[in-house]
């Protein structure tokens, strides 16, 4: 009778977790979106990588294998799917640089060699395949912060040197200039991530000293100024609905834009993928990542195409590379 009693408890215990697991399928099930596999990158797998992109082309520099901090640079040809290297980045190896494009080049600087924060600035020239050193960021050595151009601006910002940051740079290409400009009124943060979407910027997500940062952020170029829109946490206890099941805290996520909406995949111990319209202001979940679950990968979009690659996970590293195609159904027969 004893084991009988075992017998119907075990049954019944398997049973329930077997529930919740298809259960959680079936919720996966639902989300829109489908990834699909591309070209593995052709470097070292690595983390904490930088990227910019140039017209059909993406370039991927830097990061850190585990052992190394690289200072290698590849650029992907997304209409035919290939990786090509090109010359070395200018300057020491390092990880968690920021990055940008501005006028057809492409901008690398900040980051950590491992011993030094750093704030030294470079300009890569495509059609020369050459680096060329620029005037050093004008704020604090620093890593972990954010690059972007929005509407013919670059800037970069947050981060950490030691302290948490919060204040933003504007650089001049024709000037090789740098100048503070008006910081947002958030929470200072490193590793947050930005998009931008029709001469828009938004930072979102990060972390300052262990907890995940809930405000986001849309900055217009055109006015410099910063404008706070609806927090990202989960809230059940307002007497608001559209935040009840959000989950969209994290540090160390990628994002990129595509028609005119923005995507937040990825981070730390995450793999799921957050939509973001800015016409209703609204975040929808959508299809997870496919592949492993990582942090420190890389994101861009060419083209209203959305990739993810690289990153880690403990002291595994990554060199697979991932498309979103965010109006497709998920299927697991194409990867």
């Amino acid at each position: 009778m004893i084991n009988l009693k075992k017998g119907i408890l075990f049954t019944a215990l398997f049973s329930s977790l077997f529930f919740i697991s298809c259960s959680n399928d079936d919720d996966d099930d639902d989300l829109v979106g489908n990834w699909i596999k591309k070209s593995a990158f052709d470097g070292p797998a690595r983390s904490s990588a930088t990227s910019f992109v140039i017209g059909d082309y993406a370039y991927v520099v830097g990061g850190y294998t585990g052992d190394v901090y690289l200072k290698d640079l590849w650029v992907y040809n997304s209409n035919g799917d290939y990786w090509e290297q090109k010359a070395d980045f200018g300057g020491i190896g390092r990880s968690s640089a920021s990055s940008f494009a501005l006028n057809e080049k492409g901008y690398v600087g900040l980051g950590y060699d491992g011993t030094n924060k750093l704030k030294d600035f470079y300009q890569y020239d495509p059609s020369a395949n050459s680096w060329t050193q620029k005037t050093d960021f004008a704020g604090t050595a620093r890593y972990a912060a954010v690059g972007f151009q929005v509407g013919g601006k670059a800037y970069f910002g947050t981060g950490y040197d030691g302290n948490y940051l919060k204040d933003f740079y504007q650089y001049d290409d024709q000037a090789n200039t740098w100048t503070l400009v008006n910081g947002f009124s958030g929470n200072k943060r490193r590793n947050a991530t930005v998009f931008t979407i029709a001469d828009k910027a938004y930072l979102v997500t990060g972390v300052n000293n262990g907890v995940y940062q809930e405000d986001f952020w849309e900055f217009d170029p055109s006015t410099d100024v910063w404008t706070r829109k609806r927090d990202i946490d989960k809230d059940t206890d307002d007497d608001y609905s559209y935040n009840d099941d959000y989950a969209i805290v994290r540090s160390n996520a990628s994002s990129f834009s595509m028609n005119g909406l923005g995507y937040v995949v990825g981070g730390e111990n995450v793999k799921t993928v957050w939509e973001y319209n800015p016409a209703t202001d609204l975040w929808a979940e959508r299809t997870p990542m496919e592949g492993a679950t990582r942090t420190d990968a890389v994101g861009f979009s060419i083209n209203n195409r959305g990739f993810y690659m690289l990153g880690r996970v403990g002291s595994t590293y990554f060199d697979d590379a991932w498309e979103f195609k965010p109006l497709d159904e998920q299927s697991d027969d194409d990867n």
